[in-house]
C-alpha cells in the first residue's frame, strides 16, 4: 500500500504534541514498537509500559504527556497516542481522490443530477431522479434506487443496496453486502392468524461521517423516518428496525440488533450481540455490556449488563456469585442434612 512520507515536525503539529528530537527525520509508515523500522512510527498508549521502547528501532515513538525522558530516540508527547496514531496513519495513506467517470458497463435511469468528478464502477445500476455529489465512489455491483441521494466524499463498497428515497450525507462509508432501506419488519393479524404486511413507506437517513460495516441492514421508517446521525459507527452484521434513531457518534458494534422505534442518544456503545427492545431511549453515553438484552429506556450515563440488562455492578456480582454456584449448592446440601440430624435429635429429646 502506497504510503507519503512526512517530517517529525509536522507530525507533532498534526498531532498537536511535543517533539523531542530532529524535526527533519521523516515516516513512512506505522508499526507496533515490537516490530518498528527506521522509517516507522510507533506508538506507546502506557507510561507503565515504559520499557517496551528499550529496543524499539522506529523513527519515533508516540508516548503520554507524562512520559520520562528517551535518550535513544525522538519522541512526541501528546495527550492520547492511540488518538494521535490514527490521524497519522490517515494522513500516511490519504490520497487524491481520483475520477473514473461511469463505466460503460453501468446503469444510469433518468432524470439524475450526477456530477462529473465522481467514480461509478461496471454492473452498478442508479435508478430514476438519483442525486449524487463530489467525489462520489461506488464500487461494482451496488444498487441505487430511484429518488436517492448521496452526499459528497460518499464511499459504497461492492454490492451495496440503497433502496427508494435513502438519504446519504457527506462523507459516508459503506461496507459490502449491506442494505439501507429494506422494508421494515411489521405485520397486523387478523382474527384467524394471518398476518397482513403494513406498508413500509418511511426512508432511511443518513448524516455525515457515518460507517456501515459489511452485511448490515437498516430497515425504512414505517412512515417517517429511520434515522442514522453524524458521526456514527456501526459494525459488521447489524440489524437496525424502522424508525430507529442512532444518536451522533454512537457506536454498534458487530451483531447487535435494535427493534423498531427505540432511540439512541450522543455517544451510546453498544457490545457485540446486545440487543434492545422495541420503543424505548438510551440516554447520552449509556452503555450496554456485549451479549445483553436491554427491555427499558435507560438514563443518561447507565452502563448495564445482562439478559435482562440490570446495572453493570450488580451484573458483576451476580456473575461471580453463578460461578460459585456448584460450590454455593453442595454447601447448602451439607447444611441442609446437618439441620436435619438436628431436628431430629430435638425431636427425640
Amino acid at each position: 500500500m502506497i504510503t507519503k512520507t512526512l517530517r517529525l515536525d509536522a507530525v507533532a503539529e498534526m498531532v498537536d504534541g511535543e517533539l523531542i528530537g530532529n524535526g527533519d527525520v521523516t515516516i513512512s509508515n506505522i508499526a507496533s514498537i515490537e516490530t518498528a523500522g527506521p522509517d516507522d512510527l510507533a506508538f506507546l498508549a502506557k507510561v507503565k509500559e515504559a520499557e517496551l521502547l528499550q529496543n524499539c528501532k522506529a523513527a519515533v515513538a508516540l508516548v503520554p504527556l507524562t512520559m520520562g525522558d528517551v535518550e535513544h530516540m525522538p519522541v512526541i508527547k501528546v495527550k492520547n497516542p492511540y488518538l494521535a496514531s490514527a490521524i497519522v496513519h490517515n494522513a500516511l495513506l490519504e490520497k487524491e481522490f481520483k475520477a473514473e467517470g461511469i463505466h460503460e458497463r453501468a446503469y444510469i435511469g433518468s432524470d439524475c443530477t450526477i456530477s462529473k468528478n465522481i467514480s461509478i464502477g461496471p454492473l452498478v445500476a442508479v435508478g430514476n431522479r438519483v442525486t449524487i455529489g463530489e467525489r462520489v465512489s461506488i464500487e461494482p455491483g451496488t444498487v441505487i434506487g430511484d429518488d436517492v441521494i448521496i452526499g459528497d466524499d460518499t464511499h459504497l463498497k461492492a454490492n451495496v443496496t440503497v433502496a427508494y428515497g435513502c438519504v446519504l450525507g457527506k462523507k459516508v462509508i459503506i461496507h459490502s453486502g449491506t442494505v439501507i432501506g429494506s422494508d421494515g419488519y411489521g405485520y397486523a393479524t387478523d382474527d384467524m392468524g394471518n398476518h397482513v404486511k403494513r406498508p413500509q413507506v418511511g426512508k432511511v437517513k443518513i448524516d455525515d461521517d457515518v460507517e456501515i460495516g459489511s452485511n448490515v441492514s437498516i430497515d425504512r421508517g414505517t412512515f417517517g423516518d429511520t434515522w442514522i446521525q453524524s458521526g456514527a459507527k456501526i459494525d459488521n452484521q447489524v440489524q437496525i428496525g424502522h424508525n430507529v434513531v442512532v444518536g451522533p457518534n454512537s457506536l454498534i458494534v458487530a451483531q447487535v440488533g435494535i427493534a423498531g422505534s427505540t432511540t439512541l442518544g450522543r455517544n451510546v456503545v453498544l457490545a457485540g450481540r446486545s440487543a434492545l427492545n422495541g420503543h424505548i431511549h438510551l440516554g447520552d453515553q449509556a452503555m450496554v455490556a456485549g451479549g445483553s438484552g436491554v427491555h427499558g429506556s435507560l438514563e443518561k450515563g447507565a452502563k448495564v449488563g445482562g439478559y435482562p440488562a440490570i446495572p453493570i455492578t450488580k451484573w458483576a456480582k451476580a456473575n461471580t456469585i453463578f460461578a460459585k454456584l456448584p460450590e454455593i449448592y453442595s454447601e447448602f446440601r451439607k447444611l441442609k442434612k446437618a439441620v436435619a440430624a438436628l431436628q431430629e435429635k430435638l425431636a427425640n429429646n
